[in-house]
């Protein structure tokens, strides 16, 4: 077959195979170049999921009547005039392809007002077919209808889904639309029926209420505000709590400059700022602006716009995963309800180490005399020199009195123990409940961490070796992971191929306690596999052997220890989740509480 150049309709078909996918491609591109106009109020009205029509109104500063056939030309815009103007572009359009390419395959009207204009303007295109312009009536602004999509196409329409999908596919869209930007009102009605309407927002206190009506009050109730600057960029936003996550990615938002993107580099440092935090499978909400220099940014990566490359990419990387590890890091107990990020924390102290050590009483009998319940700072060393075993035998005999309620404490006092499971504790504004194992679960791993960042944990050595006998993979298996059991104080040695010693254990744990923690830690790390919601190999140690030392159910506490576990929770990064994402504590207020038992009534 001879070479031929194509003839313009195909061409222009072709293009919009790249442009337009399905309905929401058009409410998409059509949209973007209302917000490019400067609208503040912008309407979408659909039928029969976008197939049928889709039209789209907007205040902007519209077009000339002399420009209209130009703007239905191929590579015609506005927008860009160079290589510099591209490579710093700020609009959300740029290419010119949008237009021509939707009129090439469907009925388009366009109808638009210039700000200065005596009247409208009119130009119709049909199966790419443009008619001459005319004069119309509107009021300043641009309205574009596409109507029969795809009728010249059958090929492409046999592609498109149901009125329910499509409509859905376009619900999505504008809704994230509307979380760029607060400062333009949308409206989405299907047929009759109005899907969402979303006024203008004039104040930054009012963002929230926009947030709620796409996201859901849960997600506006439990969300962290982020604001965060280094240099030419800023990371700004809310990131949802942890116990607000979901079993699906679908309340991920992220902003590039304004401009909606799916990038997986931003999405991958957000996945690892939760990795602490989140329960295996789920996912995090979160939406989250990045503005930055346009030069440092490249938009012009994919037809749809909807992937961008950084210049600077393992920068804005680290960049966003510290910004957001660091206001995770605040989601520790405070007084209100529900738990809110709060200032960062000094290294956690090892009050409640002692649990799994010798014994939390000894703790509160030296706790006591140093006043460290009641007080801001209650650093206590893990090794304590200053106890003697006559000290700890007499604290083991006599429960030391628990302290009085304490007015700013956002865990209260003790109470008493729930099946052997929860700690009830009272506080200021209502009852307080505990899940002991993974509260405690929190604060060993995070100091475990602190103790790795230091140059390792405090260890002991065994008077005779803890010999274990495994599988040879086992072994090989551990043998590799053997830097990771170094630093979190153990020392190993294989001797033999199915054989390994403990020569070294961590402090913190308790003698009698070591064969069943050691087994449990080998028989976890050898099973878990590809499991772990914690990616990094040292981590994942850390937090299964905080899991198996944290105390578990039925160990009976006494108050002295349910109040030290309480302090050092107010004291530990991330203690509102266990390492597995769960929530280790909640509250019931009065006013809750006098709710249940009609009081008042």
């Amino acid at each position: 077959m001879a070479i031929r150049v194509l003839p313009d309709e195909l061409v222009d078909q072709i293009a919009a195979g790249e442009v337009i996918e399905r309905p929401a491609s058009v409410v998409k591109e059509l949209v973007e170049n209302s917000l490019d106009a400067g609208a503040t109020r912008i309407e979408i009205d659909i039928e029969r999921g976008g197939v049928g029509l889709v039209r789209v109104r907007d205040d902007g500063h519209g077009i000339d009547a002399g420009e209209l056939p130009l703007a239905l030309s191929r590579h015609a815009t506005s927008k860009i005039a160079s290589l510099a103007d591209l490579e710093g572009v700020t609009t959300l359009g740029f290419r010119g392809e949008a237009l021509p390419s939707i009129g090439s395959v469907s009925r388009l009207r366009m109808v638009s007002r210039a700000a200065a204009a005596a009247q409208a303007a009119e130009i119709i295109v049909e199966g790419g077919a443009v008619s001459p312009v005319r004069p119309a009536a509107h009021p300043p602004g641009t309205s574009i209808e596409v109507r029969e999509l795809f009728f010249n196409v059958p090929a492409r329409r046999k592609f498109v889904k149901s009125d329910a999908t499509e409509l859905g596919h376009i619900a999505r869209l504008v809704e994230r639309l509307a979380l760029s930007r607060f400062d333009v009102g949308f409206r989405l009605r299907h047929g009759a029926r109005v899907v969402l309407d979303a006024p203008a927002i004039g104040e930054a206190q009012a963002e929230l209420a926009r947030l709620a009506q796409v996201l859901g009050p849960q997600f506006a109730g439990g969300a962290l505000t982020i604001r965060q600057g280094a240099g030419p960029v800023i990371l700004s936003g809310w990131a949802g709590l942890p116990t607000h996550s979901r079993a699906q990615p679908d309340q991920q938002f992220w902003f590039v400059n304004g401009r909606a993107v799916r990038d997986r580099l931003l999405m991958n440092a957000v996945r690892l700022a939760y990795r602490d935090v989140l329960y295996h499978g789920r996912h995090a909400a979160y939406v989250l602006h990045l503005t930055l220099d346009p030069k440092l940014v490249d938009v012009n990566a994919h037809p749809g716009k909807l992937e961008v490359r950084f210049r600077e990419s393992r920068q804005i990387h680290d960049f966003v995963f510290r910004a957001l590890e660091r206001a995770l890091a605040g989601t520790r107990p405070a007084a209100g309800t529900p738990p809110v990020a709060g200032r960062p924390s000094p290294t956690a102290p090892a009050a409640v180490t002692a649990i799994a050590g010798n014994g939390l009483r000894a703790h509160w009998s030296v706790a006591q005399q140093a006043g460290v319940l009641g007080v801001e700072d209650p650093a206590l060393p893990l090794s304590a020199p200053a106890r003697s075993p006559w000290a700890i035998a007499a604290a083991m005999t006599q429960d030391a009195a628990p302290p009085a309620l304490g007015g700013q404490q956002p865990l209260g006092t003790a109470l008493g123990q729930l099946h052997g499971v929860y700690i009830l504790a009272q506080s200021e504004s209502g009852l307080v409940l505990v899940d002991m194992h993974a509260a405690h679960e929190r604060v060993l791993y995070e100091k475990l961490k602190s103790e790795r960042a230091a140059g390792g944990a405090p260890s002991q050595h065994l008077l005779e070796p803890l010999v274990l006998t495994l599988k040879e993979h086992e072994l090989a298996a551990l043998l590799e992971q053997q830097q990771q059991w170094n630093q979190a104080g153990f020392d190993i040695d294989a001797l033999s191929a199915t054989r390994l010693a403990f020569r070294r254990v961590p402090a913190m744990l308790r003698t009698v306690e070591i064969p069943r923690i050691v087994s449990a830690l080998v028989e976890d790390l050898t099973l878990e596999g590809g499991t772990h919601h914690l990616e990094s190999a040292a981590d994942r140690f850390l937090g299964t052997l905080a899991c198996r030392s944290a105390i578990h159910a039925n160990r009976r506490l006494t108050l002295a220890e349910m109040n030290a576990l309480l302090r050092e929770m107010e004291e530990t990064e991330r203690a509102n989740q266990c390492n597995h994402g769960r929530p280790t504590w909640t509250r019931l207020t009065l006013q809750q509480l006098d709710q249940l038992f009609l009081r008042g009534r």
